[in-house]
């Protein structure tokens, strides 16, 4: 693409009004926004003024501004990756003194000291510097794909570090077959979406590996407390994950028990928590609460995994995919109810019936909760056990027949925050796409995303 300058779009000593501006501007970083970043279009960055802009401009300006970071960061990971590779290797000494050498080469080769080189430059800490760095590294000589996305700007550095860091366990093969797998749906995907869909790969690649790598997790299990501000403290555990799901659904449940007292439901998590550590032993018996608590705990596994044929993850809600193991031991644990779900071959989504009542049954809402596992606005990451079910298309009240239907293909699980903004705030709507099952979602400027929830079958 040439270099593209104002003038080009708004030409030199002719008067225009500011609407005119605004236009020939807007329609300038649509144009930049299809393209890919280059030394060109970054030296027409500072054209693009926010004052000038309409919303729906500056929506694409600010995505234009996006893709040139990912650009720049790329290059950034270039330049590290060969700090990098210099600092490993150990350049020769000099024989004698009549031989010159090169004093940063012995010190970056003897010393290996990149990482204080990088941490001073960037104004870094040390650990973080390390970790860019190997980042760098992994990226360069593992997943050339990825960096090629981060070059063109269709993927965050969020992004690129995670297929990085998720893949540095495998051996290169594997790291190789995973970023395939991802490639093409990663510049549809928010960062934290991507970690997931990286997690289930890696799991479905190394699943040897991946509980291998639990085991050895398990046995670093520990509590943690730390200090923070105001007089409080942060106090948690690190445990296999099946158990922090029953250990958080038990408090859950004991939080709820204590009615509308004035708290909010986080005081009551927080109070629920050291009550049922503390006072159990405060008194001479050790009795647990008087309280009934009921602890659920979702998990969506293939029949084959459950029976031991085959040793792929499972999916833990509000967690991701765990281990054939892990599994197994929700799945034959005493009081566990397996209810059977039934999926479409090719794309792993749910398939359900069609009732005509405003309110989901039990059975489609659990359905819907277990497809989408978040609220379906694109980058929310609510887990949709705690978001409102909301038709798609409405439903009529009058003439449910001619509404949209209380069936799984008309619900998605909105946040109480997403689900008003779709249904109070003019310009936002939000469709089904019937074949994928992602949420497409309009914005008040025009913009289009689509959020698909996690496959099974990826």
């Amino acid at each position: 693409m040439s270099a593209l300058t104002v003038g080009e779009v708004v030409p030199d000593g002719v008067p225009v009004s500011v609407g005119v501006v605004s236009e020939s501007l807007d329609a300038w970083a649509a144009l930049l926004r299809e393209q890919a970043p280059s030394a060109e279009t970054a030296a027409s960055l500072d054209d693009l003024k926010g004052e000038w802009l309409s919303p729906r401009g500056r929506i694409d300006a600010l995505a234009v501004v996006e893709r040139h970071l990912g650009w720049l960061q790329a290059k950034q990971v270039e330049l590290l990756a060969a700090i990098s590779d210099h600092a490993e290797g150990t350049p020769p000494l000099a024989d004698g003194p009549a031989v010159r050498v090169d004093m940063d080469a012995v010190f970056l080769g003897e010393w290996d000291c990149a990482v204080e080189e990088v941490a001073c430059a960037l104004k870094l800490a040390n650990s973080t510097a390390a970790q860019r760095l190997e980042t760098a590294r992994l990226l360069t000589g593992r997943h050339p794909a990825t960096l090629g996305l981060l070059a063109d700007g269709e993927i965050s550095y969020q992004q690129a570090r995670v297929v990085a860091e998720q893949c540095a366990v495998l051996a290169v093969d594997l790291a190789g077959e995973v970023e395939r797998a991802l490639v093409e749906r990663m510049p549809q995907q928010a960062a934290g979406q991507t970690r997931a869909a990286v997690r289930r790969q890696v799991h479905r690649v190394d699943p040897e590996g991946v509980e291998a790598r639990h085991q050895e997790r398990v046995r670093e299990r520990k509590l943690l407390s730390y200090p923070q501000e105001d007089g409080m403290a942060l106090f948690g555990a690190v445990l296999p994950a099946q158990r922090a799901a029953v250990m958080e659904q038990v408090v859950e449940a004991y939080a709820v028990g204590y009615g509308d007292d004035g708290r909010t439901l986080d005081q009551k998590r927080a109070d629920a928590l050291y009550e049922l550590v503390v006072e159990p032993r405060a008194g001479a018996a050790l009795e647990v609460p008087s309280r009934a608590v009921t602890a659920v705990v979702h998990v969506t596994v293939p029949l084959d995994v459950l029976m031991g044929v085959d040793d792929g993850p499972g999916e833990l809600k509000g967690y991701g995919p765990v281990t054939a193991g892990q599994v197994r031991e929700i799945a034959f644990a005493g009081g566990t109810v397996w209810r059977r779900l039934l999926v479409q071959p090719v794309s792993g989504l749910l398939v359900k019936t069609d009732p005509l009542t405003y309110k989901p049954t039990a059975e489609t809402a659990r359905h819907v909760v277990a497809r989408d596992q978040y609220c379906a606005f694109p980058s929310c990451r609510m887990p949709a056990s705690r978001c409102d079910l909301d038709h798609v298309r409405a439903f009529d009240h009058a003439r449910p027949e001619r509404g949209g239907p209380t069936t799984p293909e008309n619900l998605q699980p909105l946040c109480r925050r997403h689900h008003r903004l779709k249904t109070h705030h003019p310009g936002w709507s939000v469709g089904r796409d019937a074949r994928t099952g992602g949420a497409v979602w309009t914005t008040p400027t025009g913009h289009t995303y689509i959020n698909t929830p996690p496959l099974y079958r990826e």
